[in-house]
């Protein structure tokens, strides 16, 4: 435990370095002032009611030096008014002596260590003899005639400077061999106060002498300018610490906690690189709970009463040397030093949720006080304030949403990390890019309900940069702006694209194609990423909407966003589908749309992580258009081709709750003259729950407009029967937490028969999710499930492979057999009425 005044002690392992330094400035001290020191005794008798007076004064006057809370530079000794004077008219021995009697006194009375009461005498001593050496260098004796010249003035001035600039420089060099690299930092900050305060005093010496040469009674009238001195420091200091406390409780605010942190930074750094046990510091993060309901009910006048105990509470629980501040608002925070790990953080934090946990009586009520804690640890989790003030705040509102008190920071809880902002401008990036070249749309096609879907106005042919392989290319959608149905609405992206021109001959096209920078570098990609659509990636967990489902790669065009520089490239997004199986007939039936990104750098990137980076932001919206313009377009020319589907797609909160998701699907359906029954919507309980008024509307409009609705993880919420009565669907999607255990599990068995049966009674068509075993796919037949969907069947795939899975496809019925009864429960195991 340090000690009260921390500048009394010196670190571990700093010892011998600063006290050599300390004996070194005491030997320069001791032969620069010896002599004159020496001839000090027999100069006494001589010396006039001026020196005497000021002598007095100086001694005096530092028995009560002003000391500046918190700062490592020296205190304001007034004394260095008068031994400057004394110096200025009786030369250095006398002002080292009565200086080292003021440092005495004062040292005594701010009860300072031997050793530190010596130093502060030597660097005096050290001081004033390189201000007398520059007196010396002048052509004659200051003040001489009893009047002052401009070489007197030269030479006061530089005495006065070199003075500042030893004194300065030799606390300076012990604070940097005491603290270590914080030196510089104290010492910056502590520069422009002492030129203040220390310079103030230092040029009342020459007046200080002038008086004293006209009369010794003069003398005593420079204590009121002192006192404005002494005033003006105080007053100083106090305008900082009101500036870094909170004005309500008291406690210490953003600004003192910014500084305190930064210093603590510095100390445990320092003790980690000594290899210490306790070079941990933590920064904990305290939001109260329910506050706002005290402030609406009784009044911001009991809220700030509350916040006030709040702090006092605090206070009470932390340990000596830990700081608590108040960041605004219900926000406190805890600066814990020395610490060997987490756990003790938990356990100062477990401290802090008990001391809260007792109810706050005000005005005769009770107040139930609780909050959410975040613990940040240095080094672990940040270096400097504003990283373990950030990952602080992440664990503090990762404790919230878990409900539960305290949370350590952990990087999967960090959803808002400077990768997922770079994330969410690629993904802006890669929407908002349109194609400038495309492969050219075979004439005539045709909508699910024979209508003809005509060009764009405007542009024709090759312009349309429509796609026969169905995969979206550069971040837009097929026809670009120019696509039918867009026309002046507002879910056209309005971004124009460039006419291209293919001249017949070869030459020509080539001369145009390197002069065109877009046309080159589309060139190139082609060329090295095959025909569009072709590719291969990995196996990845992921859907549009952050269901778990399997895929592998696909490739496109790619969206290119500058030259040939990979960091410009935003990467390709493309819709993947899996194909729907009816059980009992064996049939395609449908697919469900999956959205896919390939990341320059990251590579597939997870949909349950794009989504949750999207749905925050009005990139949503671009993301919902793209992914319905490029499912309806491909709707259309599956029925060119003769494929009859039906194509389901996700849709999030933040589209539902806008209420134009109805507009956008009515308007593509449309213009490419599909049927509206041939696309489905599929959307979450989770959905359903965050606001049911707006997203019911949104669903019944598109009930209205004949777009099925389907009710996707069905069984993982809380309020499925009251949904299935009320919303309009046509379909429930059985997730696959629980078909993936059927077979093994007697519990996930049961769920699903309940689920299926629950859902037939009420005329719903049942899809099971995840069937990747032919047993699974047997119990789901068995149960009566309508559709399966899982790879067992298939896994996703882009539009042009599905085209061919699907002319090889052949329809399997299952067959019934003895193990499709699904599995057995043990002997004793826990049977559907236990509740142990």
């Amino acid at each position: 435990m340090e000690t009260g005044d921390p500048r009394n002690s010196v670190p571990p392992g700093r010892g011998a370095p600063f006290f050599a330094f300390v004996v070194a400035v005491g030997v320069l001290a001791v032969l620069v002032s010896a002599g004159p020191l020496g001839q000090l005794p027999a100069r006494l008798s001589g010396m006039p009611a001026a020196f005497w007076t000021m002598a007095a004064l100086a001694v005096a006057c530092d028995a009560r030096p002003f000391v500046p809370p918190g700062r490592r530079t020296s205190a304001v000794f007034p004394s260095t008014c008068f031994t400057f004077a004394i110096l200025l008219g009786w030369g250095l021995g006398p002002a080292v002596a009565v200086q080292a009697v003021a440092v005495a006194v004062a040292g005594w009375r701010l009860g300072h260590a031997p050793w530190r009461t010596a130093f502060n005498a030597a660097q005096y001593a050290c001081a004033l003899a390189a201000a007398y050496a520059v007196t010396r260098l002048g052509p004659g004796e200051l003040f001489d005639d009893g009047r002052l010249h401009w070489t007197d003035v030269a030479a006061v001035g530089g005495a006065t400077a070199a003075w500042f600039v030893v004194n300065y420089g030799l606390v300076s060099s012990a604070i940097r061999l005491r603290f270590g690299d914080r030196w510089w930092p104290s010492v910056r900050l502590g520069l422009g106060y002492e030129l203040l305060s220390t310079g103030s005093l230092l040029l009342l010496a020459p007046v200080l002498v002038a008086a004293a040469r006209a009369s010794a009674a003069l003398i005593p009238l420079v204590l009121v300018p002192l006192f404005a001195v002494y005033r003006m420091a105080r007053l100083s200091t106090e305008r900082e610490q009101l500036a870094a406390l909170d004005p309500l409780t008291g406690l210490p605010n953003r600004k003192a906690l910014l500084a305190e942190v930064a210093e603590q930074v510095h100390l445990h750094a320092e003790r980690a690189a000594r290899g210490e046990p306790d070079a941990h510091l933590a920064l904990l993060l305290l939001d109260l709970d329910r506050f706002k309901h005290v402030n609406d009910a009784l009044g911001h006048a009991v809220g700030d009463r509350l916040l006030v105990e709040v702090g006092a509470r605090l206070t009470g629980v932390v340990r000596e040397g830990d700081l608590v501040a108040r960041l605004g608002g219900d926000e406190f925070a805890i600066v814990v030093p020395r610490l060997t790990g987490t756990d003790q953080a938990r356990e100062l934090a477990d401290r802090v949720v008990a001391a809260l946990a007792e109810p706050v009586p005000l005005d005769g009520l009770p107040l139930d006080v609780g909050g959410s804690i975040g613990i940040a640890i240095f080094p672990e989790h940040g270096e400097d304030f504003a990283t373990l003030m950030r990952h602080a705040d992440v664990a503090m509102y990762d404790a919230k949403q878990r409900n539960d008190t305290v949370a350590v920071y952990a990087a999967e809880s960090d959803h808002n990390s400077a990768e997922r902002l770079s994330l969410l401008a690629d993904l802006r990036r890669v929407l908002e890019t349109t194609p400038a070249v495309g492969a050219e749309e075979p004439p005539g096609v045709r909508g699910g309900d024979g209508a003809t879907l005509a060009p764009a106005p405007g542009l024709t042919g090759p312009d349309r940069a429509g796609r026969g392989d169905g995969v979206p290319r550069n971040g837009g959608r097929a026809g670009g702006a120019g696509r039918p149905g867009d026309g002046p609405g507002r879910w056209r992206l309005r971004r124009r694209e460039r006419a291209e021109v293919r001249p017949d001959d070869e030459l020509i096209n080539r001369i145009v194609t390197n002069a065109d920078p877009i046309r080159r570098r589309a060139v190139r990609t082609v060329t090295a990423d095959g025909p569009a659509g072709a590719g291969h990636g990995g196996r990845l967990p992921a859907t549009f909407g952050g269901r778990p489902e399997a895929a592998s790669g696909g490739a496109g065009i790619r969206a290119t966003g500058g030259a040939d520089d990979p960091a410009a490239d935003p990467g390709e997004i493309t819709m993947y589908y899996q194909p729907q199986i009816e059980i009992a007939t064996g049939e395609v039936v449908g697919v469900e749309a999956l959205l896919r990104w390939r990341h320059p750098r990251r590579g597939m990137v997870d949909p349950g992580e794009l989504i949750q980076v999207a749905e925050q932001s009005a990139v949503m919206r671009l993301l919902t258009r793209r992914v319905v313009d490029d499912v309806v377009e491909q709707l259309a020319k599956w029925s060119a081709a003769g494929i009859t589907l039906r194509a389901a797609l996700n849709v999030s909160v933040r589209d539902l709750h806008t209420g134009e998701i109805a507009d956008q699907i009515a308007d593509r359906l449309a213009g490419y003259g599909v049927r509206p029954d041939r696309l489905q919507v599929e959307i979450t309980e989770g959905a359903l729950m965050a606001d049911p008024r707006r997203v019911l509307a949104s669903i019944s409009q598109l009930h209205r407009i004949g777009v099925g609705i389907a009710l996707d993880d069905f069984g993982t919420g809380y309020s499925s029967l009251q949904h299935l009565r009320r919303l309009p669907l046509s379909e429930v999607k059985v997730d696959r937490s629980f078909v993936l255990g059927m077979v093994d599990d007697p519990d996930d068995a049961a769920i699903v028969r309940s689920m299926i049966e629950l859902a037939g009674a009420l005329g719903l068509r049942v899809v099971a999710e995840g069937v990747e075993d032919e047993r699974t796919w047997r119990l789901l037949h068995a149960a009566g499930c309508d559709v399966a969907q899982g790879w067992f069947h298939a896994r996703p795939m882009p539009a042009g492979e599905l085209a061919a899975w699907l002319a090889r496809y052949r329809p399997v019925r299952p067959v019934v057999t003895a193990d499709t009864d699904g599995p057995h429960r043990r002997p004793g195991a826990r049977g559907d009425d236990d509740h142990g």
